[in-house]
């Protein structure tokens, strides 16, 4: 396949769909079951978004690993699996970055809850990696959708409060103090709560 970005590389970051430990935030709204299943559903048109795109080569990094069945169907799809490794969610997105980057020379991160994420996104971001080392999509949630790097910024994955409002803005206090330069794309929303889920129902039922 010829991409648009042939040294550049997508991650997508994604728990494999077993009842109970995906979506907890739906609960009781959802059952668990149907949770799972949202999960996946999400997970799958994001790495297909991705794929489609043809902007550059598509990383699925897996946890716990790549066993599920459904990774192997991502796999079959064209996405290469990965096993993501480390104590937290920052330790597992700098270890992906510092493998990536070691062949590749940009690198988007994404991960499967942001439903109006489109591939004229991800080009965006990658393009504006041609101008700074770092590009951020900002979440409406006070999280972010997608970090760009051409760089490991390891103050970038310590210190932050993962799964909080406060993600955005303490990216933001890391990458000034390390006088980093860096350009934020148009704010989107991802799909945490039940309400996230009834809006994403009413644009695409």
């Amino acid at each position: 396949m010829t991409y648009r970005f042939p040294s550049a590389r997508i991650l997508v970051f994604a728990r494999a769909p077993e009842p109970g430990r995906v979506k907890t935030r739906l609960l009781p709204d959802l059952s668990e079951a149907a949770a799972a299943e949202l999960h996946q559903r999400l997970t799958r048109r994001t790495v297909q978004m991705a794929l489609a795109s043809q902007l550059a080569p598509v990383d699925l990094y897996c946890t716990p690993d790549t066993q599920h069945s459904f990774f192997r169907e991502m796999a079959e799809a064209g996405a290469r699996l990965q096993v993501q490794t480390g104590r937290d969610l920052g330790e597992r997105m700098q270890q992906a970055f510092a493998a990536v980057l070691a062949e590749s020379d940009r690198v988007l991160l994404i991960g499967t809850d942001c439903p109006v994420m489109t591939a004229h996104y991800l080009q965006q971001a990658l393009e504006a990696l041609e101008q700074t080392q770092v590009v951020v999509g900002p979440a409406e949630d006070g999280g972010y959708v997608l970090l760009g790097l051409r760089q490991v910024v390891s103050s970038l994955f310590t210190g932050i409060d993962w799964g909080t409002e406060r993600v955005m803005a303490q990216t933001r206090e890391a990458l000034g103090r390390a006088g980093i330069r860096w350009r934020e794309l148009e704010t989107l929303w991802d799909i945490d709560l039940y309400q996230d889920l009834q809006r994403w129902r009413r644009i695409d039922p």
